[in-house]
């Protein structure tokens, strides 16, 4: 494979490569590359926007190169605070344990175990001890860490930074010293940890790596990115018909991107595919055929030839279906939420707009029993349907 085709490979559902000539030199060596990219175990379940990343370690490993998948078992008890305006809850040894075994299984639905190095950062970690952490935060100052824009608006903001979210870059950069990676993928809202990670193998003399960040996932709203939190997912290990009938649910505008991320379809492919509904094609019709592809890929060929029997089935009172999600809805500080806002937050409407007009039209339940629009519920956790179709364990903290 000419060089040129391996970096249109590479560059396929990339946002930013850094440094790109860095990496050119690198492919030109002939050298077996070291690809790192790590996943905390915060929640049991990967779902598709998580798969991005791994269809590009999918992608070097057909390239010849090593993939590291990273279990930060470490970092998870710090909590990644990229995009939080709180300090978030740590999870539990026992938690991150558990967690990290679901991952285990999961991954190897893409991945080539034959080709994969499975690592947890508490390796290292573990064995670095007090003095050891602290020079590692040594080598990077609080102004430093106040540049990462999360960290910047928090400060302006008055609102609190625990020590232990500035160790979490630093964590993260380090595991690539330890690991002597070659590179590191990751999303683009990962950039200033990535980054980090070639500063400090700068510092320890090694080569430092190049960073390929790709884009996150919009989830079925077609809007946020995709995330347990938010409701508006694809968990990989979701039964066949619910995921392809999430699948095929999609707004017309991701489809497109959602073949570019996910699909392991040629690039000459998904352009005969455009070509085919520019030509009057059913968008509906090349939704099916990505559904297919990805009930195939995690549950295999026999359920994906089936999965449609078992999509789109209306909820019945009483039977809560087989895959029903699990959606974490964030208080933000307040006591309790309004049914709508809720509603709307946990993905089982497409907006505030829609949620009111359910909730008007007494389509929406809390247990089974019709609410009304001035409900707010605390702490604690709900199954809550809104619609016909639409279902989910909804867990406010």
């Amino acid at each position: 494979m000419s060089l040129a085709h391996v970096l249109a490979e590479i560059r396929r559902g990339t946002e930013e490569i850094l440094v790109e000539e860095e990496l050119i030199e690198k492919l030109k060596s002939g050298k077996k590359l070291r690809i790192k990219a790590g996943f905390d175990p915060t929640a049991p379940d990967l779902h598709l926007g998580h798969t991005v990343l791994m269809n590009k370690m999918r992608q070097f490993q057909d390239l010849g190169h090593t993939v590291i998948f990273l279990i930060g078992d470490f970092t998870g008890l710090i909590g990644d605070p990229t995009g939080k305006s709180a300090t978030r809850p740590p999870l539990t040894p026992e938690e991150i344990a558990a967690n990290a075994a679901t991952y285990k299984e999961q991954v190897f639905k893409i991945l080539d175990p034959a080709k994969t190095e499975v690592r947890f950062n508490s390796e290292w970690f573990s064995q670095m001890g007090a003095d050891g952490m602290i020079r590692l935060a040594a080598q990077q100052s609080v102004a430093r860490m106040l540049e990462r824009d999360d960290f910047k608006k928090r400060y302006k903001n008055n609102q609190s930074i625990s020590i232990h979210e500035f160790l979490y870059p630093l964590v993260q950069g380090y595991d690539s010293v330890a690991l002597e990676a070659d590179v590191e993928l990751g999303g683009t809202d990962q950039k200033f940890n990535l980054l980090m990670g070639r500063e400090l193998q700068k510092g320890e003399g090694q080569a430092p790596q190049v960073v390929i960040m790709t884009p996150l996932l919009e989830g079925l709203d077609g809007v946020k990115k995709m995330s347990k939190s938010l409701g508006n997912y694809v968990g990989i290990d979701e039964a066949p018909g619910t995921m392809f009938q999430k699948i095929v649910s999609i707004p017309d505008s991701l489809i497109w991107r959602w073949y570019e991320l996910l699909s392991f379809k040629s690039l000459e492919q998904i352009a005969e595919l455009k070509a085919s509904v520019e030509q009057g094609a059913n968008p509906r019709d090349i939704k099916f055929e990505l559904a297919r592809e990805l009930v195939a890929r995690f549950h295999g060929e026999d359920a994906a030839a089936n999965a449609h029997k078992g999509a789109g089935n209306i909820v019945k009172e009483g039977e809560v279906p087989e895959g029903t999600p699990v959606v974490e809805v964030e208080l933000d500080g307040e006591s309790d939420i309004l049914i709508g806002a809720l509603i709307n937050k946990a993905g089982l409407a497409t907006n505030s707009a829609q949620a009111k007009d359910m909730l008007k039209n007494g389509r929406v339940k809390v247990e089974w029993t019709v609410v009304d629009p001035s409900l707010k519920l605390g702490p604690g956790r709900y199954l809550i349907q809104a619609g016909k179709k639409k279902i989910a364990w909804v867990t406010l903290i």
